[in-house]
């Protein structure tokens, strides 16, 4: 499974980043970004992040 991060819709909180830093990391412009592949262990924190997400930027990608 892949994420991705809607950087129109990012405000830059880092509740991703501080849920799941093996996968999102924060841009020199301030907001989120994925920067590794999602895996097995880092599926749950991941979606955790998602559901965490107060402006719901993060989603899965379809068909990848």
């Amino acid at each position: 499974m892949k994420a991705t991060v809607d950087q129109y819709l990012c405000i830059g909180c880092g509740v991703c980043v501080g849920l799941c830093p093996q996968v999102f990391c924060m841009g020199a412009d301030g907001k989120s970004g994925v920067y590794r592949p999602v895996t097995e262990e880092t599926l749950s924190p991941v979606q955790e992040a998602m559901d965490s997400c107060p402006v719901t930027a993060i989603s899965w990608l379809e068909n990848e």
